[in-house]
């Protein structure tokens, strides 16, 4: 198991005078913001305060547990650091934050789905749909797809530049700094402590220190790569630190604000009216372009060659992918306001651009299925690659809806309709997590050093889970989407709407309910996943036939006659 994280490996760690400074430092956080709780304008950033307190005392009690007294003093020799190896103890860690994010993420997920058939489940105002929505935004994304991110690329860094992390302290801290960002995140929502911005709820303080943690996450991933050991950088490694830089950029323009008080919770943003639009939604639709898209084809252009045992299919394509896809992306943000107050000619400029994103996306997914040339019997003996292989349709038909969807026709009937809400959880839950599932399961056993996973049929078990569940989600919102633009747009004779709103929240209710049902299924997958995942670290084996056999008998363990299994049935 990891060690206990050492936020503060920023000052030196080899002499007595460093591990001073360094609990010193922390001491000064937790006593400076023990100030600001006490003198805080509000409730919320008192408690967000007090919360950051008890970090820095953690933090500087494990800095304090850690140390090796005998070495700092010279009385002992330090041991010799293994440099042949690499820096996994992070990406455990990594991986464990990504499966509990997950579960949390996809729980709030049908606990709001459910809020919006049954209303008397708004319990109170701290867990109303209005405040639990953003939290089940933040987890399944920022929570879940950011730990994701951060330790599937310090994986792939240091396996295709042949280097170990270049700071691993630096990396440690990025970690458990990105932990306290999520909890920061979540329970301000909870709080209504608020910037109303869509995927960038967080208020200013929160936005300032997950700056600082970016940063970081920045420095170690580029000077891994200027030690390389591997004179040409893989594919993978452009995508991923396009993701890093792009949404550091993102995430400083959009999130400039003015606080009211130092020791206060609210801002208000730098832009104002449409120009804020604008802004908001530039940020909003390259947010999915580069967290969502470019982090996760990173994922996909390592762990799909790696479990498949092929090399990928084109690398030329790959990088025609790559700077197609980074170079059209940041223009489409427009098409979320067709019909508003933005000049007509901005409006267009965002559609010209989604419509021209589906080339390179496309070429994308293609690059990613033909990997699988001369291995495509492994869909049938493999879970993990049917995972891959799933994930990778969806992003294939994700990105033909997306600029589908961008078209001014089109966008004039699903917009404001749950049709949006369908595509946007058929690429998230089918692309983005069907990929992170795969890469997890290809990771775990090679971080734990085991054998294999614990069960293989598991992973089939949450494979057919989730697919289920997501066709039952996606499919009952496109046609709630549908209908409510149709019933929206419907006039009678007398030149009046034929029905009113209520009417039409009415008529959704099935599809609703149809939408718990498919979130269901895709939470106990994600609790198939947990088990599976946790045995396999305890280096349990579950004794189980092949993928490739017809049936199983559990209690001789070993395959049965085909004549048994056909009676059997």
């Amino acid at each position: 198991m990891p060690s206990a994280p050492d936020a503060s490996a920023l000052l030196p760690a080899n002499t007595m005078h460093g591990l001073v400074g360094r609990v010193f430092v922390w001491l000064a956080i937790a006593l400076v913001a023990l100030f600001m709780a006490i003198g805080a304008a509000d409730s919320g950033f008192a408690i967000h305060m007090a919360i950051i307190a008890a970090a820095a005392l953690l933090t500087a009690s494990a800095t304090m547990s850690r140390a090796d007294y005998g070495v700092l003093a010279g009385v002992t020799p330090a041991e010799t650091v293994d440099r042949s190896r690499y820096d996994d103890d992070v990406i455990r860690l990594g991986v464990i934050a990504t499966v509990f994010w997950g579960l949390v993420g996809f729980l709030v997920g049908v606990i709001i789905a459910s809020q919006m058939v049954f209303p008397d489940l708004n319990l109170s105002q701290y867990l109303n749909f209005g405040r639990l929505r953003p939290v089940h935004t933040s987890a399944v994304i920022f929570a879940f797809g950011g730990n994701a991110l951060i330790a599937t690329s310090f994986y792939v860094v240091q396996r295709t530049c042949r280097a170990r992390l270049a700071f691993p302290g630096l990396a440690i801290f990025v970690f458990w700094g990105y932990q306290l960002f999520i909890v920061l995140a979540a329970t301000g929502y909870l709080l209504g402590i608020t910037e109303s911005r869509e995927y960038a709820e967080p208020e200013w303080y929160v936005d300032i220190w997950l700056t600082i943690i970016w940063v970081a996450y920045l420095a170690v991933y580029v000077a891994t790569i200027a030690r390389r050991h591997e004179p040409h950088i893989y594919v993978a490694n452009w995508f991923y630190l396009s993701f890093i830089i792009t949404v550091a950029m993102l995430h400083i323009v959009n999130n400039l604000s003015m606080p009211v008080s130092l020791v206060g919770s609210k801002s208000y943003s730098a832009f104002a009216g449409v120009q804020d639009a604008l802004t908001q939604w530039w940020y909003g639709h390259n947010a999915v372009g580069f967290f969502l898209t470019a982090g996760f084809l990173g994922m996909m252009y390592y762990f799909v060659p790696k479990q498949a045992e092929r090399p990928i299919y084109s690398y030329r394509l790959s990088i025609i992918h790559f700077w197609s896809l980074i170079f059209l992306y940041i223009w489409a943000g427009p098409h979320h306001l067709h019909y508003t107050a933005l000049p007509d000619w901005a409006q267009t400029l965002g559609m010209v651009f989604s419509v021209m994103l589906w080339m390179p996306s496309w070429g994308g997914m293609i690059n990613g299925l033909m990997t699988l040339n001369g291995a495509w019997d492994k869909i049938r003996t493999d879970p993990i690659i049917r995972m891959m292989v799933f994930a990778l349709a969806f992003y294939g038909m994700a990105t033909f809806e997306g600029p589908m969807l961008s078209i001014k026709a089109v966008n004039s009937l699903s917009h404001y309709t749950e049709w949006t809400i369908g595509h946007v959880h058929s690429s998230a839950l089918g692309w983005n997590g069907m990929i992170t599932f795969a890469a997890i399961y290809y990771l775990t056993p090679r971080l734990w050093g085991r054998e294999r996973l614990y069960s293989l049929r598991m992973v089939n078990w949450h494979f057919w889970l989730a697919t289920l569940g997501i066709v039952l989600y996606a499919s009952a919102l496109w046609v709630a989407g549908i209908t409510q633009g149709l019933m929206a747009r419907e006039y009678g004779s007398d030149g009046y709407l034929v029905y009113a709103f209520a009417e039409i929240v009415a008529a959704m209710k099935p599809y609703y309910m149809i939408r718990v049902v498919g979130g269901l299924l895709y939470l106990i997958g994600g609790f198939v996943m947990a088990y599976n995942v946790w045995m396999t670290i305890r280096g349990r084996v579950r004794v189980e036939a092949p993928m490739s056999s017809a049936a199983y008998d559990p209690d001789k363990d070993r395959p049965m006659a085909p004549a048994v299994a056909q009676q059997g049935a």
